[in-house]
C-alpha cells in the first residue's frame, strides 16, 4: 500500500498536480491541513481515498480538525498540528498522541519535514508543498508504504 502524505499546499496546487502525475497509482493521499479550499482537487486528482483535516488557514471549511484512522495494523491521529504548539517542537503532540492511544501521529503546520520515529509513536510532518521553511527550502511530502507484512515505512521526498 502507497499513501502520499502532504501539507500546507495553501492552494498552490501547481506543485501538487505535478507530485500526483510523478506518484500515481497510490492508495491513499493524506493532507495534514492548510489546503485553503483545494479539497475538491484533490479528491479529482488523487484517484484513491483521501483524508484531509483543517489548518489554521482553513477558514469556512468544514473538514474536521482532527481524525483518527485505522490503515493496516496502525492507528493513526491527523490534525495539523498548531493547537499543539508544534511550532516549539512535536513533544505535546506525542503526548497527546500516547494518551490516545495511536501509533502514528500526522501533523502540519511547521512546513518543515519530520519523521520522528521513537518506540511507542511515529510522528510524521511532510513539510510543505508550497513554502517550505527547513534548510534549502526545498517542497517535500512523505511517501509510506506498507510492506507485504503490514510494516510501515517512511520516505521523505523533494520536488
Amino acid at each position: 500500500m502507497r499513501i502520499l502524505i502532504i501539507s500546507d499546499t495553501h492552494r498552490r496546487d501547481d506543485r501538487f498536480l505535478e507530485l500526483i502525475k510523478r506518484v500515481k497509482p497510490i492508495d491513499m493521499l493524506i493532507h495534514c491541513g492548510d489546503s485553503e479550499g483545494s479539497e475538491d482537487l484533490y479528491l479529482e486528482y488523487a484517484g484513491c481515498p483521501v483524508e484531509i483535516v483543517s489548518g489554521n488557514n482553513d477558514f469556512f471549511t468544514d473538514l474536521p480538525r482532527e481524525k483518527e484512522f485505522q490503515l493496516g495494523k496502525y492507528k493513526v491521529w491527523l490534525t495539523h498540528g498548531h493547537n499543539y504548539y508544534v511550532s516549539m517542537g512535536n513533544s505535546m503532540l506525542k503526548e497527546e498522541a500516547q494518551a490516545r492511544g495511536v501509533d502514528i501521529v500526522m501533523y502540519g503546520h511547521t512546513h518543515k519535514p519530520v519523521i520522528d520515529m521513537e518506540r511507542d509513536i511515529t510522528a510524521i510532518n511532510p513539510g510543505s508543498l508550497s513554502f517550505p521553511r527547513q534548510e534549502g527550502r526545498r517542497p517535500s511530502y512523505i511517501l509510506m508504504e506498507l510492506d507485504k507484512d503490514g510494516q510501515a515505512h517512511y520516505h521523505l521526498n523533494y520536488l
